[in-house]
């Protein structure tokens, strides 16, 4: 249900596929948080040549990263309420946890969690039974 849900949005994607614009309806603040806590990573791996290229590659191609990292920010965020617009399902608000997992190098478990009876949790049962003919945003059928 995660890769229904998330379709596959890592940091790159946030700054460099417009498509994931949409995904996101408080993206100003997603992307200040995405770089503060992948700033605290770089902290935390100063040696992950993976990360750094990561840094190097988004500094370039998106001037938004390229200014958001050069405030410096630093800070993790474990919990809180995350807004989607889902292509298939449309928006929801999801509770969520970013749990470390002990024992593993920076291994994190995010559980995502809607509110009973909401609809939210009816888009994210329909995601996880596998919709399929749900309009996307421009009227094309999509399948989860």
């Amino acid at each position: 249900m995660a890769t229904a849900l998330m379709t596959g949005v890592p940091v790159r994607m946030l700054f460099l596929d417009e498509r994931y614009r949409e995904l996101y309806p408080e993206r100003d603040e997603e992307a200040r948080l995405a770089v503060a806590s992948l700033r605290l990573a770089a902290g935390r791996r100063p040696g992950d040549r993976g990360l750094a290229e990561l840094i190097g590659e988004l500094s370039m191609r998106s001037p938004e990263f390229a200014s958001l990292w050069a405030r410096h920010p630093v800070r993790t965020c474990t919990s809180g309420v995350r807004h989607l617009r889902h292509p298939l399902v449309g928006a929801m608000s999801l509770a969520f946890e970013d749990l470390c997992v002990p024992g593993t190098a920076g291994q994190r478990l995010i559980a995502y969690i809607a509110e009973p009876g909401s609809p939210s949790e009816a888009a994210l049962r329909l995601l996880g039974g596998g919709v399929t003919d749900v309009p996307l945003a421009h009227g094309q059928p999509g399948r989860a």
